[in-house]
């Protein structure tokens, strides 16, 4: 166990806390700072530490101008959807590995984890083509559809090493009074497993919301853009940078993501022995 005896090993500690602290927290406090400050004051030689005058320009220019609003819609709508799909099917194929025998098991869940040995720049060029084949480029089904690539492998592996640690005690039980495989994983086993499925969804949701490559190549238009392109595109480019109105902007798109983590957080203190005595 590490213990801190002498006040010269806590203080030290104490400093070196501080220190990540300020490496981790700093960005995110000048960013917010810059997003208060009027272009006059964000411009100038002499940086400031805080806003001489609190400015909420730069927040109502991203509601009433842009379309931030809709990409923030379609960027919940594409991450939620392959958030959920990913943690379903992620849940069947681990539940698959854990708790049933058959030929190849092993090879076939090294293949699928192999799958995050790759870029994903790598697994585009793969998956621009077969969008394409079936008619899905710019369009929010076909960006839902390539999510899934981001988080699976891992997500299935999470997966099957919870339901590997379940009694087979509980499932056996099932099979004696009567119940299908497909009743056992609905009824039984899913309930107790719902803290983990909850954790791979909040993985996939993360993957998702913050893409930005997968967004660019397979989305064109404006109508079906996610939040991370049209904040790259709307205010840094070519010709001007608005520093500002992107920090501003950055805040807003996410605070739906830190609503999620707080409303979903209880979700990952929840145990195996809660579920099972439901």
């Amino acid at each position: 166990m590490f213990e801190l005896r002498s006040w010269q090993a806590k203080a030290g500690f104490i400093a070196l806390l501080l220190l990540i602290a300020f490496f981790l927290f700093f960005p995110v406090y000048w960013a917010l700072s810059s997003a208060f400050k009027g272009n006059g004051e964000l411009y100038q030689l002499e940086p400031t530490m805080f806003p001489s005058d609190f400015y909420l320009g730069h927040f109502l220019t991203a509601i009433s101008e842009g379309n931030l609003l809709l990409q923030l819609k379609n960027s919940l709508l594409t991450s939620t959807s392959s958030a959920l799909l990913n943690a379903a099917l992620a849940s069947l194929a681990g539940y698959s590995f854990a708790k049933f025998e058959y030929p190849a098991k092993k090879p076939l869940m090294l293949l699928i984890l192999s799958a995050q040995m790759f870029p994903f720049g790598v697994l585009l060029i793969s998956i621009y083509p077969m969008l394409q084949a079936v008619n899905l480029l710019d369009t929010k089904l076909g960006l839902t559809i390539s999510y899934i690539v981001f988080a699976l492998p891992v997500s299935t592996y999470m997966m099957y090493s919870y339901f590997k640690q379940l009694p087979n005690e509980l499932i056996e039980a099932a099979k004696v009074d009567g119940a299908s495989n497909i009743k056992i994983f609905y009824r039984i086993v899913m309930p107790i497993s719902f803290p983990a499925f909850i954790t791979v969804t909040l993985y996939a949701f993360m993957w998702s919301w913050n893409d930005l490559l997968y967004s660019m190549t397979l989305i064109t238009s404006e109508e079906n853009r996610t939040v991370g392109p049209g904040l790259l595109l709307r205010y840094i480019n070519e010709n001007n940078s608005d520093w500002g109105g992107a920090m501003a902007a950055s805040f807003l798109a996410a605070a739906p993501v830190v609503f999620v983590f707080a409303l979903l957080q209880k979700q990952f203190i929840g145990g195996v022995t809660s579920g099972a005595v439901k």
